[in-house]
């Protein structure tokens, strides 16, 4: 019988936790004692759980923890934990190779360790396995096995949650991937595609993001062009949508810890076997500077307004990386805040789903909940949370920014 360790209780791991509750004993593990606590309580802040399924889990058998010795039992260890890149932009592979010494030092004869967590193709046998090598002491293949089985979360999507979305799985032998394959296919209710090797499925989790990441860029660059001609890019996205093939992507800010990053595992891994890839860097590098081109328009149409740019009084909606979400991780309205404030602009923030203290560690910035609108010169619309789509904007002269493209009569949008 499978008994679970699931090492890492963030956007990934929890909701995962959840769903393998109802089918096997299932231990969470994680470095954070405050956020163990937090579990033990019904609280998840991430808001992916809500306390009765909280509450659901715990009461079939689900437990948390921060100790190695509470999961020295296990016999499958899936490690969900975060993959950044560091501030060259180059993949940060620490907190995966931390993970993996952890699993490594109660590693036993047979178990099967599945990673989940995005990596370049051959992360999972090259980075990782000599790490539960040296740690247990195992032989892989011999003593103990492996799977990769790439998370498709998306935070805040209350519909297409983690057993509604088509899993992905692979095994170090053909018999692992049959268990791993077999493990998931207990809770994926849309099923499961069992990829040839690790390799592969590492590879198709990281084009996954980077696909989307260029052709938002393209959609980017078309913005730029067509507000350069005095055209309406909302309009004719809507337009060329008419065609039954035409993908809907919009334009805006690409952040979160899978688009914005997960591109840099690819070209780093491509660069590494000595091939410099053109278009996923150009994509990046547009993507990169769309937040400093936003905070230009901004500016201009301000000094359109007769406004003195410096001491302007400008308030930001939404701090987070997407709308109805309190997930901040690699949020690229911080770039629009920066340009402003190097402008000389004192620009406030409001939030309505970020949590204050987060925010004020990560980023330094101190969340207002209950701005009066009225009292900027510029508001810039970041984030669509549903609340926003409400608000009304009636300050006099006022310079309204939309980069979402949810308003009506906004003076300037993407």
């Amino acid at each position: 019988m499978y008994r679970l360790c699931i090492i890492g209780l963030g956007y990934v791991g929890l909701p995962l936790a959840h769903a393998f509750s109802s089918k096997y004993k299932v231990i969470g593990f994680d470095i954070n004692q405050a956020r163990i606590d937090e579990l033990k309580k019904g609280y998840d802040r991430t808001l992916e759980l809500n306390q009765n399924q909280l509450e659901e889990a715990l009461k079939n058998g689900m437990e948390f923890s921060t100790k190695l010795e509470d999961i020295a039992s296990c016999n499958v260890y899936i490690i969900t934990v975060p993959t950044p890149i560091d501030k060259h932009k180059k993949p940060d592979l620490t907190p995966l190779i931390k993970a993996s010494e952890s699993v490594g030092k109660v590693l036993k004869k047979d178990d099967i360790v599945i990673y989940e967590s995005t990596v370049y193709p051959g992360a999972t046998e090259e980075d990782c396995v000599p790490v539960l090598e040296k740690y247990s002491g195992l032989k892989f293949n011999i003593d103990f096995f492996c799977g990769y089985s790439p998370e498709r979360i998306n935070p805040g999507d209350k519909e297409h949650t983690v057993t509604k979305i088509l899993k992905v799985t692979s095994g170090s032998t053909p018999e692992t991937a049959q268990k791993v394959d077999e493990l998931y296919r207990a809770i994926i209710t849309a099923g499961t595609h069992l990829a040839p090797s690790i390799k592969v499925a590492e590879a198709a989790k990281v084009i996954e993001n980077s696909q989307r990441d260029i052709n938002i860029a393209f959609i980017n660059e078309l913005a730029i062009i067509f507000n350069k001609l005095n055209i309406d890019t909302q309009a004719v996205l809507a337009a060329a949508g008419t065609k039954w093939n035409f993908l809907p992507f919009k334009p805006g800010l690409v952040g979160g810890h899978c688009i914005g990053v997960d591109p840099y595992y690819l070209t780093h891994k491509a660069q590494e076997v000595g091939y410099n890839p053109e278009i996923i860097l150009a994509g990046r590098r547009l993507n990169d500077n769309m937040g400093i081109y936003v905070a230009n328009q901004v500016i201009k149409l301000m000094i359109k307004r007769g406004y003195t740019i410096e001491g302007s009084r400008v308030l930001v909606l939404g701090i987070t990386f997407k709308e109805n979400c309190p997930d901040i991780r690699n949020s690229r309205v911080i770039d629009v805040i920066k340009e402003l404030q190097d402008f000389g602009c004192r620009v406030d923030v409001s939030d309505c789903w970020a949590d204050k203290e987060e925010v004020k560690y990560e980023y330094g910035l101190e969340l207002l909940r209950e701005p009066d609108i009225s009292h900027y010169q510029a508001v810039v619309l970041a984030v669509a949370h549903d609340e926003y789509k409400i608000f009304k904007f009636e300050g006099k002269n006022q310079v309204v920014f939309d980069i979402k493209g949810i308003l009506k009569n906004a003076d300037g949008r993407l």
